[in-house]
């Protein structure tokens, strides 16, 4: 479901993003920084029980059908408050699920994060230390830096580097946003994602500037391997409708590698599918300069600026501009950005 913003009533401008120079009013919403704690529909799992998964790393299942087959990989809790990816695990490992051919991973991943979730200030777990999906390039894997993400992401590493297919469990931060399925930078994992058929809204983007995710690391994003992998964006922080679009969607990824019985998969799924899926393009994003970050006109994610031209956001002296007509805005920060910060991006639908 998209919405469009009404054209403005005057000037164009530029047909690029970048900073341009300085002039927009302060007409910028308040930015949220907290939820009370009444918004949250979801309460983190218990998952010290899931400690030992076989696999001699904590919190890493590894379920081998002794069959031909691939291996896949499901990895929740990259960022420890987004709680969907965690209870999917904890729902699938609670049903014993086994693979019918090939090798299964569930690997549960900022656990440091997650164990600091407070309901009271449900955005202060994201990360210990630094966002664990942006630390997946060996130069940073294998530098000399040292961080409470950093020393979990080398140990998960050898699993993910094994697996032929990988599923990247996460939440949004504005309520009531619908799901999205990031595709990496490259085309290459859209026919997974298509086959998937959930969620609705596909995405081709450009990366983040503060680092590599996981689903670009390696064979994921070269064009010669066979690998793929997705991000799932299951809906808003800590919403019911996100913990249903987790599993839904996991089912879907285990339907589709024929890793489980359809009729037991099909089941058990919670969403209904789309009519149809649509793919957007981006072209560029929009990264923060400094804590004085600010949009200029309200936002909210898959919102279509018509027109080119239009203010976005303003920082340390310089404007983007909507680069091109129809312009969709993905995923724009709800809270206050910093240096470096992914504050949104900007794409267009293909068809």
């Amino acid at each position: 479901m998209t919405a469009t913003l009404p054209s403005p009533d005057s000037g164009a401008a530029p047909t690029s993003a970048r900073a341009t120079a300085p002039g927009a009013t302060d007409t910028a919403p308040a930015v949220d920084t907290e939820l009370p704690v009444s918004a949250l529909q979801l309460a983190p799992p218990d998952i010290e029980r899931w400690r030992d998964g076989g696999s001699g790393i904590p919190f890493v299942h590894v379920r081998d059908s002794g069959r031909p087959g691939p291996t896949a990989m499901v990895l929740a809790l990259t960022h420890g408050n987004e709680l969907c990816g965690a209870i999917a695990l904890d729902w699938l490992l609670s049903e014993q699920v086994r693979p019918t051919r090939g090798r299964l991973i569930l690997a549960f991943a900022n656990i440091e994060a997650f164990r600091r979730f407070d309901a009271r200030a449900p955005f202060a777990t994201r990360c210990v230390d630094e966002d664990m999906n942006r630390v997946w390039a060996d130069e940073v894997l294998l530098g000399p830096r040292d961080s409470v993400e950093l020393r979990r992401a080398r140990v998960l590493a050898p699993f993910i580097d094994s697996a032929d297919a990988l599923l990247d469990l996460h939440s949004m931060q504005e309520a009531g946003a619908p799901a999205l399925t990031i595709c990496g930078m490259t085309d290459k994992s859209v026919p997974l994602a298509r086959a998937l058929g959930q969620p609705e809204t596909l995405l081709v983007d450009t990366g983040h500037a503060a680092g590599l995710r996981l689903i670009d690391r390696g064979g994921f994003s070269d064009p010669d391997s066979p690998r793929k992998a997705v991000l799932v964006e299951c809906g808003a922080h800590w919403e019911h409708a996100s913990a249903d679009m987790a599993i839904d969607v996991t089912l879907r990824f285990l339907l589709q590698l024929g890793m489980v019985e359809t009729g037991w998969a099909t089941s058990r799924l919670r969403v209904a599918a789309p009519a149809r899926q649509r793919l957007v393009r981006v072209g560029e994003g929009v990264t923060a300069r400094s804590p004085r970050f600010r949009f200029l006109m309200p936002t909210h994610h898959l919102l279509i600026v018509p027109r080119a031209g239009t203010p976005l956001a303003e920082d340390d002296g310089h404007q983007w501009l909507t680069p091109h007509d129809d312009c969709v805005l993905i995923m724009p920060s709800r809270r206050a950005g910093r240096a470096g910060q992914t504050m949104v991006r900007l794409g267009r639908y293909e068809d």
